[in-house]
């Protein structure tokens, strides 16, 4: 039987329980009782992108292991599973375990084949980009942050939900910024190219110590300095400490003290890159943007934001008619499917085809919503239908 992973899973699954396979980590498994007194375990399962919960009740035959499966392990886990009654949540019938081995568990923690490709990729790119700086000070900032963070950096969260939210999701978020700024430069050529990409890469490097994954696991723990400060105060005092260690190396800031812009200058206005990208004070920016790069960052930071979550809302969605699915938060109406590109003579695709979304029923539960930065919603949220009038809607922070 071939694995899949828990978002194949929860595609695939559907009225009819199917066997399949799946290798994830255990993150808790701990026993609930129902309102009638009955016993039930709740276990939930991760991998690097998703992550599922199965309900054991005591009248199934699995009931009697859960005690014994271990918190933090990596488990195999083989049934039938398929939508559970209220046709959202899934199911799992007669299923089995096995622990995985080391070699095993590595492979779920680096993610699938295609993300782990896809991380090398963009990687290298923030790399080779940085390598073509041409600011001397930014070049040795930037590089020598990436060789002091960069392992953290890998393994870090652009955000707790909505975008970017998974093991190296920062460094994808990046990535995909950087190639936006770069092709911007080239439209808007009075931008300072070095300056725009070095705010991309330090826009959210705060989340190192907001949102980094466990070396070992797939939880983002919960932290006293990152609940007391916040990624963008963390992220100046960040690029602070780098900059003032260059700068106490004799070798590499003698020569910066006769370069134009001002080194002094370079660094205010890097600092202000970071502390303005959510774009307003109402999203959390101490100040908005006040020279063109930064308010370039913000724009890119808010669309590479928004497209991931149309991506990842096709996804998991469930569909309403032809072409319309379900809206998935905190993107402010239902989806529909995009348009398909023209692709010459003869008889196009469908719609449906092109953009190849699930086609489900099983759409995720409505959460409550709290406050979110400017970066995941660029407004507030704006009632479009009658229905929604009366919605208390907040989009959550990082």
């Amino acid at each position: 039987m071939d694995l899949v992973t828990l978002r194949e899973l929860k595609h695939e699954a559907g009225t009819v329980a199917v066997a399949m396979t799946f290798h994830a980590q255990l993150e808790k498994c701990f026993q609930k009782t129902t309102k009638t007194g009955n016993p039930f375990y709740e276990v939930n399962f991760a991998d690097a992108e998703e992550s599922l919960t199965l309900r054991v009740w005591n009248n199934t035959p699995m009931f009697t292991f859960c005690d014994q499966l271990r918190d933090r392990a990596f488990y195999e886990v083989t049934g039938e599973f398929g939508l559970g009654n209220d046709g959202r949540s899934i199911d799992g019938r007669n299923w089995t375990v096995r622990q995985l081995d080391e070699t095993e568990s590595a492979e779920v923690l680096a993610g699938s084949g295609a993300l782990r490709e896809k991380q090398e990729r963009d990687y290298e790119f923030i790399e080779t980009t940085v390598a073509g700086m041409q600011d001397p000070r930014l070049a040795a900032l930037c590089r020598r942050f990436l060789d002091q963070y960069g392992e953290r950096f890998r393994r870090t969260g652009a955000a707790r939900d909505y975008h970017h939210a998974r093991r190296g999701g920062l460094v994808e978020h990046v990535a995909q910024m950087m190639r936006t700024a770069v092709q911007v430069c080239e439209a808007y050529t009075d931008l300072n190219r070095d300056l725009l990409v070095a705010g991309v890469l330090f826009h959210d490097i705060g989340k190192l110590w907001e949102n980094a994954y466990q070396e070992n696991g797939f939880t983002m723990p919960f932290t006293e300095i990152s609940e007391l400060i916040g990624h963008i105060p963390l992220g100046m005092e960040i690029v602070n400490k780098v900059w003032r260690e260059l700068q106490d190396d004799e070798a590499i800031s003698t020569d910066w003290n006769h370069l134009e812009p001002p080194s002094e200058r370079v660094r205010l206005h890097l600092l202000h890159l970071i502390v303005s990208h959510h774009g307003e004070l109402a999203f959390g920016s101490p100040v908005v943007p006040k020279t063109p790069e930064a308010q370039a960052l913000h724009y890119i930071d808010n669309l590479d934001a928004k497209m991931e979550m149309f991506d990842r809302g096709y996804q998991v969605a469930g569909e309403l008619a032809r072409n319309v699915y379900e809206r998935v938060r905190p993107l402010p109406g239902r989806l529909v499917i995009p348009l398909q590109k023209y692709e010459g003579e003869g008889e196009p695709e469908s719609a449906k085809e092109a953009a190849e979304p699930p086609v489900e029923t099983n759409a995720p539960e409505e959460k409550d919503v709290p406050e979110m930065p400017a970066e995941e919603v660029s407004q507030p949220e704006v009632a479009a239908e009658p229905e929604a009038a009366t919605e208390d809607f907040r989009p959550e922070p990082f």
